[in-house]
C-alpha cells in the first residue's frame, strides 16, 4: 500500500453539515434531535476495577477498543497518550496492543492531533482502524472520507467521539496558571476531570477542586466556532456528564450497536437504562443545544 501523507489528504471543507449527516447516516438530523442522530442512549461502565482506576469515568472507550482489538474487529486505534517528558501533555499514538490502549486511558483537556495517529496506522499498512477524538476531529475525518478518500472509507471501521465543550491551552493553563499561579507541580497530578468544578487528582491521593470560572480564560479561542458538543458524526459518542465512575453512551450507528452489544454479552460492561440517569440526559440535551447556539450561550 502506498504511504499516506498530509499532502494527499484533501478534506472537503465546504461540505454542509447536512451532506456529512447523509454520508454517515443516510439522512439529515431532525430539529428535535438536539444531540444528533442516534439509535439509543444508555449509561455503562467497565466491570474491571483495575481499569476503572486509570480511566476517566466508566472506562467504556478503553473497554470497547480492547475488545474490538482482541476480537480482530480492528487492528489498531488512533488515540492520545501522554508525553513522557512533559506532564499532562497529550501526544497522538497509534495503539496496536491492549496494553497500549489501556496506557492511553483518560481524558486530555489539551488538543492532541489524533489525525496524525490515524496516518501512522495507514502508513503501517493497517487495514482495520479505529479513531478516537473530539467532535471537531470526527468531523474532519468525515470530510476526508467524502473527498472521497477510498483508503479512509474502506479501512476506518470505527469512530468514537468524546463529548467536548472546549479544550485548553497547555501553556496557559498548566504552565502559567496551575504551576505559575497555584504553585502546583504538574508532575504531581495524576488526573484531571471536569464535573461541577475543575478537579485535580494528585499522586498523593489528595484532590484539589478549582472553580470552573477560574480556568475559562485559558480555553482555546478556536473552540468557540465549534457547534457540536456530543460528536454527532461519530459511530458512538461517550462522555461523563455528571456521572461518577459511569459513562453516558450515545449509540449512533449499527456498527456501534453491534460492538457494544457483543462487549456487554461477553460480560465486559455493566449497562443501565438512561431512565436511571435522567439528569445526565437533560445535561446532554442542554449542553448540545447551547453549543449549537454559539459561544454567547455556552
Amino acid at each position: 500500500m502506498a504511504k499516506s501523507s498530509s499532502s494527499n489528504i484533501h478534506p472537503q471543507p465546504n461540505a454542509s453539515r447536512a451532506t456529512l449527516e447523509k454520508f454517515v447516516f443516510g439522512r439529515e438530523r431532525k430539529p428535535e434531535e438536539e444531540f444528533g442522530i442516534y439509535l439509543g442512549v444508555l449509561v455503562a461502565r467497565s466491570i474491571d476495577n483495575d481499569l476503572l482506576k486509570v480511566c476517566q469515568d466508566g472506562g467504556v472507550v478503553t473497554t470497547l477498543l480492547t475488545f474490538a482489538l482482541k476480537n480482530k474487529m480492528i487492528d489498531g486505534a488512533a488515540v492520545s497518550g501522554i508525553d513522557n517528558h512533559k506532564p499532562l501533555y497529550p501526544i497522538p499514538i497509534f495503539a496496536t496492543t491492549p496494553e497500549q490502549i489501556i496506557q492511553s486511558a483518560g481524558t486530555r483537556y489539551f488538543y492532541s492531533p489524533n489525525l496524525q495517529a490515524l496516518r501512522m496506522g495507514m502508513e503501517q499498512g493497517r487495514k482495520k482502524l479505529a479513531f478516537v477524538g473530539t467532535p471537531c476531529q470526527i468531523e474532519a475525518i468525515r470530510r476526508i472520507q467524502i473527498a472521497p478518500k477510498k483508503d479512509y472509507i474502506d479501512k476506518l471501521k470505527l469512530t468514537i467521539g468524546l463529548m467536548c465543550s472546549k479544550s485548553f491551552s497547555y501553556e496557559r493553563l498548566v504552565e502559567n496558571y496551575i504551576k505559575g499561579k497555584l504553585g502546583i507541580n504538574p508532575s504531581d497530578i495524576s488526573k484531571m476531570n471536569i464535573k461541577r468544578n475543575f478537579i485535580l487528582s494528585m499522586n498523593s491521593g489528595e484532590t484539589k477542586e478549582i472553580p470552573l470560572e477560574s480556568i475559562q480564560e485559558y480555553a482555546r479561542p478556536s473552540c468557540s466556532t465549534c457547534k457540536d458538543f456530543s460528536a454527532e458524526l461519530a459511530d458512538i459518542s461517550v462522555g461523563g456528564l455528571g456521572l461518577n465512575s459511569w459513562s453516558l453512551v450515545v449509540i449512533r450507528t449499527k456498527t456501534a450497536k453491534k460492538l457494544l452489544t457483543e462487549a456487554f454479552k461477553t460480560g465486559l460492561l455493566e449497562v443501565k437504562s438512561i431512565k436511571e440517569r435522567k439528569r445526565s440526559l437533560r445535561l446532554l440535551t442542554n449542553l448540545s443545544r447551547k453549543k449549537r447556539m454559539g459561544p454567547k450561550n455556552f
